[in-house]
């Protein structure tokens, strides 16, 4: 194509951040568009995806060895995943206009080796960007989290906090639709939050705001104790749900945003209940799984297809700029957000 640029635009990493996030964190740069070699293809980027886990890659608390994900210098663009068009191939696998997702970084446009990008999965007549939010690397999460750790099986009463989140709002639907559980409790931040949660699966969901939040979860559980624990949150709320655990139930610790910003210190006064109820804890990254990737791309699909998975409301998708993507990315911080949060980028 005639109109590819010679240069781009690129977020880098200029500074990692401690506790905060700051306006000296990243910084905007001209970039060379490189032409693709033998088995490459050239992607302009249309949709980044905005993940909780980013803000782990970038902390200067992290070391490489023990890094949860990608391990960015300062100095590189900032990682993420996206969705975009080939506008150039030398790659037998894709042709140009071709609709692909995979892993690069904040840049406008990708130069990726072939083999390294996936087809975007797609449902006719949803948006394409359902390739991120509902068919996309969270929801391979939920469910791979559901099945490889926390085992969920029918009958089980399974609660999932950040239930108003990309991935627990599909671990809720999953749990429900998907595995039958007797009765699944999602944790989320406001009133309308939860009623959401509520209309999309939850039996009851509990507001974690609430000065009643522990009676509150209390009375939700209706006697019953905790079979599988979803936890994309950590801190207080883990604290809180490790005390109605059953005896050898499991926790799925997915996610701990309540400590990616700020001093990181989650008072814990619960943690004996592992012991004592022999609770299982596995902490998991999605791609430690990717065998499971086509069973959950397929189950979902079938729950879409069936009106048995919501897929409205559940991506947040913010058109901006280049130059607002950070600004974009930090809501996630925030709480404003519902489901997955989705960068369309202007044409």
């Amino acid at each position: 194509m005639s109109n590819i640029p010679k240069t781009c635009k690129a977020w880098i990493l200029k500074e990692k951040p401690g506790e905060q996030v700051t306006d000296k964190t990243f910084a905007l740069e001209e970039r060379e568009v490189r032409e693709p070699a033998d088995g490459e293809i050239l992607v302009k980027i249309a949709y980044f995806s905005n993940d909780p886990a980013q803000r782990t890659w970038i902390s200067n608390k992290v070391v490489k060895e023990r890094a949860y994900g990608p391990y960015p210098v300062e100095g590189d663009a900032m990682p993420s995943g996206f969705l975009g068009r080939v506008v150039k191939t030398k790659s037998d696998k894709w042709k140009e206009g071709d609709l692909v997702n995979g892993f690069a970084s904040w840049s406008e446009y990708v130069t990726l080796n072939g083999a390294a990008v996936f087809p975007a999965r797609q449902v006719e007549g949803y948006p394409e960007s359902i390739a991120l939010s509902t068919l996309g690397m969270t929801s391979m999460t939920a469910f791979c989290g559901l099945t490889r750790v926390g085992a969920c099986k029918e009958g089980d009463v399974v609660v999932i906090s950040g239930a108003a989140g990309a991935t627990g709002s599909a671990a809720v639907q999953l749990a429900k639709h998907h595995f039958k559980a007797k009765r699944v409790i999602g944790i989320a931040g406001g009133p309308d939050k939860c009623r959401w949660v509520e209309t999309i699966g939850a039996d009851v969901c509990v507001d974690y705001k609430s000065s009643s939040f522990a009676d509150d979860l209390k009375k939700a559980l209706d006697g019953q104790f905790v079979n599988v624990y979803f936890d994309n949150v950590s801190g207080t709320i883990l604290d809180a749900v490790l005390a109605h655990m059953a005896r050898h139930s499991r926790i799925v610790a997915c996610g701990a945003i309540a400590g990616y910003e700020g001093s990181g210190v989650m008072p814990m006064k619960n943690l004996f209940e592992i012991i004592s109820m022999r609770v299982t804890m596995q902490g998991f990254i999605v791609s430690d799984f990717m065998d499971s990737w086509p069973e959950a791309s397929a189950v979902i699909k079938k729950l879409v297809e069936e009106k048995k998975f919501v897929t409205e409301g559940t991506e947040t998708k913010v058109e901006a700029s280049f130059e607002d993507i950070p600004k974009v990315w930090k809501r996630l911080f925030s709480g404003h957000n519902q489901g997955k949060l989705i960068t369309q980028l202007k044409a």
